[in-house]
């Protein structure tokens, strides 16, 4: 199918924050290598919107982790997801392009492909970290992968699936050196003060799973060491309310809930305590020590532990290659545990300078201005597809 539409039309669907924050990135460079009148819709996020995106679906419908957690929202998923199958092909875009969300994507993806679609799909699954089988459903759905790490463009190639390396947006929009001493001023913290970030997510279900040992651990923290002062962003005013009742159950805690702007906090402290996810390399590129935990219902986290193959599940751990920051997770996710290996994090000034030297190498390899690479690949998928 050779493809007429022009000014393009793009289809993008991205399914989460960390989604939205790769497609943000991605719109903006189309914005300036696609021509003017070029739309842009599907499912996106506020940072889409702010880039000229029509979100005609609600992008939190999809923000489901794990596998038994999202048993119950199946239903309405797939919903969704025929809704948009059914209207793309009617009304065919001259590029899909699916954000993130592999599971829902590469369904989309797949029929769209079959029918003559082009299909780009941002961020490359971590078939080398778990799932492997997945290889197989990419070189179905996929026409082009945009990866935001270098070493999968080769896994990719062995697949016969074509892909281009793009870097991480995060690596471009923060500073190789951020500025610590101004952040703090404008939180109103003292110089010298021990500052722990600690960030248990930003979904219901990860702050009632992992909540509870977080506070457990700072007030560990706080006895041990009564200077230190805590900084939790709250994503926004559902999340606050939730964090509420913990704060109020911990009263002695030197605490700090602020409004969004998980960056913020994160650039203002000395140590953070982190839930696994993209968060944590967000954290890398502050040049922080951290530690990495989560805790899934025991299922998720057996389905999990089968179908890994890596030891590790933090993203710095996965770049480097090996454990340079610390993982406590499920039932070793004590209070004790956390409160122990964040407050060394916290004190190791030799292990923080190595830290430094390791995350500045991994900033400097994943600064690759995202925007404008991403955009130039799907721009060479929409002229191939176009009539000579």
């Amino acid at each position: 199918m050779m493809l007429t539409t022009y000014p393009p039309r793009i289809a993008m669907v991205a399914g989460e924050p960390s989604g939205d924050l790769l497609a943000a990135a991605l719109l903006k460079g189309l914005h300036d290598v696609l021509p003017e009148g070029t739309r842009y819709s599907g499912i996106g996020g506020p940072r889409m919107k702010a880039v000229d995106f029509e979100a005609h679906w609600p992008m939190d419908k999809l923000s489901v982790r794990g596998y038994i957690e999202a048993l119950k929202h199946i239903p309405e998923i797939l919903g969704i997801r025929n809704d948009i199958k059914r209207q793309l092909l009617v009304e065919p875009p001259s590029v899909f392009i699916g954000v993130d969300a592999p599971d829902f994507n590469f369904g989309l993806e797949q029929p769209l492909r079959e029918a003559g679609i082009p299909t780009v799909h941002f961020v490359c699954p971590s078939i080398w970290a778990w799932r492997g089988g997945r290889i197989k459903k990419i070189a179905k759905a996929v026409d082009h992968m945009l990866c935001v790490f270098p070493f999968e463009t080769a896994i990719l190639e062995k697949a016969g699936v074509a892909s281009s390396y793009v870097g991480h947006p995060l690596a471009d929009e923060i500073p190789l050196e951020p500025d610590v001493p101004g952040t703090r001023r404008e939180l109103g913290i003292a110089e010298g003060s021990p500052v722990i970030a600690v960030l248990p997510g930003s979904r219901r279900s990860e702050i009632e799973l992992i909540g509870p040992t977080f506070f457990d651990a700072m007030e560990l923290m706080q006895q041990r060491e009564p200077t230190v002062r805590f900084l939790m962003p709250a994503a926004n005013a559902a999340i606050r309310a939730l964090l509420q009742s913990l704060v109020d159950a911990h009263p002695r805690l030197s605490l700090t809930i602020t409004d969004g702007n998980a960056q913020r906090a994160m650039t203002a402290a000395d140590a953070i305590l982190v839930k696994s996810g993209t968060v944590t390399l967000e954290v890398a590129l502050l040049k922080k020590p951290m530690v990495i935990s989560y805790k899934v219902p025991w299922l998720t986290g057996q389905i999990m532990k089968r179908q890994g193959y890596l030891p590790y599940v933090g993203q710095p751990n996965i770049l480097a290659g090996r454990f340079v920051v610390p993982e406590i997770l499920q039932h070793f996710a004590t209070p004790e545990a956390l409160a122990d290996a964040t407050l060394k994090q916290l004190n190791d000034d030799a292990n923080r300078r190595n830290l430094t030297e390791i995350f500045t190498d991994m900033h400097l390899t994943l600064r690759q201005n995202t925007s404008q690479k991403a955009a130039q690949a799907v721009a060479r998928v929409l002229e191939s597809r176009r009539p000579q």
